[in-house]
């Protein structure tokens, strides 16, 4: 969500602070425009047992380099409150983009659409971006495309209300109907 272009695991040594002492081993991933958090967590998953396997193997032989860790650089990631997962039409369509990717499956990045005459509140679990442009937050098209307040779009393309199942734009949009123009909040 921050933009970040790589992210990776370590093993290290544990000390009394939060993620403090000497690392063992790293390993990093490219983080890409299309790259989800569900799909970064499975990745890292399958890294992280790898790495561990192989630390333990050269730990059992004394054979486990342990290397100071900078201080420099160290953040805190607070709890993600739920007014935070809401998408802000009128930031840049990439912020949009990595704000939605971010955060997808879980906790899942929101808007209120009109549908059937109320609001329903929308999880976006899979976007991108489009080259039309508008007032942000309206709907440009009948493919879900969303101005941004860049003068840039992004397109939605898997969807869920709540209480129901994921789905993808079409069969979303085979149940609703978001007509061109509306503008979403």
């Amino acid at each position: 969500a921050e933009g970040d272009a790589e992210t990776g695991v370590m093993v290290m040594k544990m000390e009394q602070g939060l993620d403090t002492g000497p690392v063992a081993a790293t390993t990093r991933i490219p983080i890409t425009l299309q790259t989800t958090a569900g799909s970064l967590h499975d990745a890292l998953s399958s890294i992280c047992a790898n790495l561990m396997v192989s630390a333990m193997n050269d730990l059992e032989h004394n054979n486990l380099p342990l290397a100071h860790q900078s201080e420099e650089g160290v953040t805190y990631a607070k709890k993600i409150s739920k007014q935070e997962t809401r998408i802000d039409w009128n930031q840049s369509a990439e912020i949009v983009l990595r704000h939605v990717l971010g955060l997808s499956p879980f906790p899942g990045a929101w808007c209120e659409m009109p549908l059937g005459g109320k609001l329903h509140r929308v999880k976006i679990l899979d976007i991108q971006l489009a080259k039309t442009s508008g007032k942000a937050g309206t709907v440009l098209d009948d493919q879900l495309t969303i101005a941004c307040g860049d003068d840039h779009s992004v397109q939605l393309l898997r969807l869920q209300r709540a209480g129901s199942k994921a789905m993808e734009r079409d069969e979303f949009l085979r149940g609703s109907s978001l007509p061109t123009g509306i503008v979403l909040d």
